[in-house]
């Protein structure tokens, strides 16, 4: 396994902070003493090949609010850089195109208003990775805080013979919390979609990453990096 190419270090970025979220809390933030794109950098001479990049202020409020620093992002970090937080307009999602964004990542909008979701995906097809985050067995919207009754095999299903690239797959209960990860729910949706599946939440050691190998095609890692549980050359907090 190619730690570098599987892994996916996560940026999440508020109020030009990097922080990282308990269970999605948005009360429960920790800050670590970075700027976005100092740490984009890090990850870069590193050698990872492609970063997750979150709008915490987009996600919670509706409307990225932080395009200046994934602008700086996207200027030192050579690789796939995907990109998620309020992206739930057609508008929102061509800006970051035009940004140089790779991929896009959606979850709310697929839900709320799916005929301007599939208005993006018609246009910009095979870049928009479709996010699907799961409180309690059920999808969560509006920057999770809202519980849908749709399960996650369910809207996996309606898209996966859509021009999506592929899934990220959150299990908001464990997400920052380093508790380990869970591989049912993702071998369940596995059993059910073709298209790629990237895992979220929970990881707290090189074990979960080598669990989710073979499983999915990536894995997005943030507080376990963060901690040193997972360490990154030239990452000192």
């Amino acid at each position: 396994m190619d730690v570098r190419s599987f892994v996916i270090p996560a940026i999440d970025i508020k109020e030009g902070k990097v922080i990282r979220l308990y269970r999605g809390e948005f009360d429960r933030a920790k800050v670590y003493p970075y700027v976005p794109e100092e740490l984009a950098k890090v990850f870069q001479d590193a050698g990872f090949k492609r970063i997750h990049v979150v709008d915490l202020d987009g996600a919670e409020g509706g409307r990225p609010k932080n395009i200046v620093h994934i602008r700086k992002v996207r200027h030192v970090f050579e690789g796939k850089i995907e990109v998620g937080g309020g992206v739930r307009s057609y508008e929102v999602a061509r800006t970051l195109f035009d940004e140089g964004i790779d991929y896009v990542v959606i979850g709310t909008l697929a839900l709320k208003n799916p005929e301007e979701f599939e208005r993006i995906i018609s246009d910009f097809p095979g870049r928009v990775i479709l996010s699907i985050d799961t409180k309690g067995g059920r999808v969560a919207v509006g920057g999770w805080k809202e519980e849908s009754s749709v399960t996650p095999e369910e809207l996996a299903r309606e898209y996966d013979q859509k021009p999506i690239w592929g899934y990220l797959y959150t299990i908001v209960e464990r997400d920052g919390s380093l508790e380990g990860v869970d591989v049912r729910p993702y071998r369940e949706i596995k059993s059910v979609v073709k298209k790629p599946i990237l895992a979220s939440g929970g990881v707290s050691s090189i074990k979960d990453v080598e669990r989710l190998y073979g499983i999915v095609e990536g894995v997005v890692v943030g507080k376990a990096i963060y901690e040193g549980r997972i360490p990154v050359k030239g990452l000192t907090l």
